[in-house]
């Protein structure tokens, strides 16, 4: 019996993408979620590859707070003042299941929020899309 992650798992193979592997290292996100970072130094500069994917704010020179903007890999550097890297780890941004459900019908995805009482989840753009991009792939299928 397939589970949902080796669905994904294959799906996403079925596409030519390879899932990312967060073991070797990185910065787990969820999306829509802040993620606390802690500086061993104060940070000068914070780059983030692509803000589509991870939002990061400072909250002071030693301290980062992650968002999940969009699913994804993206890399996050974060430099002292001479240029040093504090930081420089990839961030890997996925969907919140916990509480959650997914229906399918035919073509249509709807996300439902169970806590406790299951109703539509909110979706920002890049959960929107991601579920139309679903959506056309099962009805090819």
């Amino acid at each position: 019996m397939f589970t949902r992650a080796c669905l994904l798992t294959a799906t996403l193979l079925s596409l030519g993408v390879a899932p990312s592997n967060s073991s070797d290292g990185g910065i787990q996100v969820t999306m829509n979620q802040a993620k606390i970072v802690k500086l061993s130094r104060p940070a000068d500069t914070i780059v983030v590859g692509n803000p589509e994917i991870a939002d990061a704010a400072i909250q002071d020179a030693s301290t980062i707070v992650l968002t999940g903007r969009g699913f994804g890999t993206t890399n996050f550097v974060v430099m002292d003042e001479s240029g040093n890297a504090i930081i420089d780890e990839m961030i890997f941004v996925s969907r919140g299941d916990a509480n959650t459900m997914r229906i399918y019908r035919r073509a249509e995805v709807q996300t439902l929020s169970c806590t406790p009482i299951c109703e539509s989840a909110y979706k920002n753009e890049a959960e929107r899309v991601s579920d139309d991009e679903t959506a056309q792939v099962n009805k090819s299928n």
